[in-house]
């Protein structure tokens, strides 16, 4: 991944995703309608001092899920959107990979609808530190959600609408502000990881900080991922993708690392089998790599994306896996025949920066940097889809662990908000009581 942390990282994340999209937004959200309307005052809770959030039945009346008031602007939804497709500029270490992938994708039927709209939360607000780095969202319950807001990490509850800081990341490890790259929540485990190769974890029923260290002290040191798993012991470890090309396994019983296994080129994301035997690798190179969890040796490459990747995930099965790249595909795998990939899925706008499955499988999501996240019916082989459309990067997506909610962070200077969504059951009609 694009490891400088200084000017050149900062120019490129203005030429880019983070820029451009605020800009575009500026222009027209931002800057209301030319008769200069009243709509801030609309959108706030006077009441409770934030701004207004937007339920399920204010969207059912018409409401936009994120509360933008296309009645009140120069330009319709519909316009604005053709235009983000035609303009935003999707970020390749390889030139043309993203076109050079599409001959290969499925056509999926959309319009499906798994997951319904639940909430837009705007008093709640993630924060992307990274442009490439997407997982500071964390579902641990249906209604509990924590994310990265500046520099602290959150909790919101869905239940009651309220949020509260639980692990103010300044001067753990340095004197200054840790700036956090990636974020765990898994267990009452909460791990967060940084630009400087900084790793904090905090148990969140224990008062303080547990364990902080900074496990590299190379100049390429950010930490790009992190996945907390339960070992065959039953003890509690996390996995440590990092710039440096390594990945670091550590024990959070004994706070120590146990293993560290070197690759050729920075490791962008893992993730563990769920038997714990096998690991995926994909970082900066177009090849992404199984290998045994232990040993790091290599089973087989995988071969098919054209650019760099930065997620990957396992369906709860174990036989099946998938990985996110820049050429804006995410590749299904299978690991009884590794010699090319059973299916690759197309995003709109850029590279698809995160994957999440749910608990029971049925269900695989996939995030762009911007304005769509995928939920794709796995029972389907992936042949049906909803397609979440709204406006703002991406900072995370999560399930939470009973599948019933998902949660996307989107951060924009003024529509930055939690949006939630609600498992469809055929009981649905329980929703218009929300």
């Amino acid at each position: 991944m694009s490891h400088q942390v200084g000017n050149e990282a900062d120019d490129m994340e203005e030429e880019y995703e983070m820029e451009d999209a605020d800009d575009d937004m500026d222009d027209e959200f931002h800057g209301r309608d030319a008769a200069g309307s009243d709509s801030d005052m609309d959108e706030y809770d006077y009441m409770n001092n934030r701004m207004q959030d937007t339920t399920a039945a204010q969207a059912r009346k018409g409401r936009d899920i994120q509360g933008i008031p296309w009645e009140r602007l120069s330009i319709t939804r519909e316009k604005y959107r053709q235009t983000r497709l035609e303009q935003y500029k999707n970020y390749e270490n390889i030139p043309q990979s993203g076109e050079g992938s599409e001959k290969e994708c499925k056509t999926t039927e959309k319009g499906a609808l798994y997951y319904a709209f639940r909430r837009n939360s705007r008093s709640v607000k993630s924060t992307i530190l990274h442009f490439q780095l997407r997982n500071l969202v964390w579902a641990t319950s249906k209604h509990d959600v924590y994310l990265m807001s500046h520099f602290s990490v959150m909790h919101w509850s869905s239940l009651t609408c309220t949020k509260s800081e639980v692990l103010n990341v300044s001067g753990h490890v340095a004197p200054c502000e840790t700036q956090v790259s990636t974020l765990a929540v898994k267990d009452k485990l909460l791990v967060a990881g940084g630009f400087q190769g900084e790793l904090i974890c905090k148990y969140l029923d224990r008062p303080g900080v547990s364990y902080c260290t900074r496990m590299t002290y190379d100049d390429n040191a950010i930490t790009n991922a992190v996945e907390i798993y339960t070992s065959s012991s039953g003890a509690v470890h996390f996995v440590a993708s990092n710039n440096d090309s390594g990945v670091r396994d550590f024990d959070m019983e004994k706070f120590q690392q146990s293993n560290h296994l070197r690759f050729p080129w920075p490791v962008n994301h893992t993730s563990l089998s769920p038997d714990g035997k096998l690991l995926i690798i994909v970082g900066d190179d177009p090849e992404g790599i199984l290998v045994d969890s232990r040993s790091g040796k290599a089973i087989t490459y995988l071969h098919g994306h054209l650019d760099y990747s930065f997620a990957s995930a396992w369906r709860p099965d174990g036989v099946t896996f998938a990985t996110g790249n820049q050429d804006k595909t995410c590749r299904i795998w299978d690991i009884r025949n590794l010699s090319k990939s059973v299916t690759a899925l197309k995003g709109n706008l850029g590279a698809i920066r995160s994957i999440r499955y749910t608990s029971d499988g049925r269900f695989m999501a996939m995030a762009e940097p911007a304005d769509f996240v995928h939920v794709f019916d796995v029972e389907s082989g992936y042949e049906k889809e909803q397609e979440i459309d709204f406006f703002g990067e991406i900072s995370g997506i999560s399930f939470s662990p009973d599948t019933e909610s998902l949660f996307v962070g989107v951060w924009d200077r003024t529509y930055g908000s939690l949006l939630e969504f609600g498992r469809r059951r055929n009981y649905s009609y329980l929703d218009t009581l929300i």
